[in-house]
């Protein structure tokens, strides 16, 4: 699918992997909804790319469907969605001071898994209103999962389970998405340098580095990016989840 002059769709677009996915897709002559809680950090990448900034929670219903709906008006139906918004935290399951709470199970899995869906859902149904491309084709939809999603590690289980649940969705979606010419697809982040990895110090950030067979460093947004627009052009890739992490096998710690 060409993405010069289509409506792009990116959230958790304000910082890291979604912003750096932003700027890729500005520069292949995409019209840009950024969409983000952080509004200052979100309108600073708007005005850097010519873009649109929606304050959005992708895990509220009435939030997403009033951001989606908003930017549809603005820009027109998207063609690509990049699932970019998630969060993470480190707990066990049964920790010294007992079971893990419930809540932050929820929290995880409700930003990371239900946003996707709830993205998901909103931008393929503007998308199957859209007049479809010479080859039939509507849009992309691209969420992110993570290595964690089949090597998740002791302290990870909720996180995990969020992102086990975006690479379960993937091919279903595909699969019903078929008769509107809208592909699915995720990435599989392995380490990245993201805004979280970038405040650890440097001795630890090397020590991770050295986890990763080839090449034996810390991913760049931009390279999650370029595979970002590989995935949008390739109209024979759907349904798939690829992993981008240099061969890395998560240990259980």
């Amino acid at each position: 699918m060409i993405i010069s002059g289509r409506t792009a769709f990116v959230t958790g677009a304000a910082s890291g992997l979604g912003a750096e996915t932003a700027r890729a897709l500005c520069g292949r002559g995409a019209r840009v909804a950024i969409f983000d809680r952080n509004a200052a950090a979100g309108e600073a990448i708007a005005r850097e790319l010519g873009g649109r900034f929606f304050a959005t929670d992708v895990a509220d219903a009435g939030s997403a469907e009033s951001a989606v709906a908003a930017a549809v008006a603005a820009l027109g139906p998207p063609a690509v969605l990049v699932n970019c918004a998630g969060i993470g935290t480190a707990a066990r399951i049964v920790g010294r001071e007992g079971p893990m709470p419930l809540d932050a199970f929820e929290r995880v899995v409700r930003v990371n898994l239900v946003g996707s869906f709830n993205m998901l859902r909103l931008a393929a149904y503007a998308m199957s209103l859209a007049e479809p491309d010479a080859d039939g084709q509507r849009g992309v939809i691209i969420s992110t999962a993570s290595v964690a999603a089949f090597e998740g590690q002791v302290g990870q289980a909720a996180y995990a389970a969020s992102k086990g649940g975006i690479v379960a969705l993937t091919l279903p979606a595909a699969r019903e998405f078929a008769r509107f010419g809208i592909r699915v697809l995720a990435i599989a982040p392995g380490l990245f340098l993201t805004p979280l990895l970038a405040e650890l110090p440097a001795e630890a950030q090397q020590g991770l580095a050295a986890t990763i067979p080839n090449p034996p460093r810390l991913g760049r947004p931009g390279e999650f990016a370029a595979l970002v627009l590989g995935m949008i052009e390739n109209d024979y890739l759907n349904g798939e989840v690829v992993r981008l992490d240099g061969a890395l096998r998560m240990a259980a710690r």
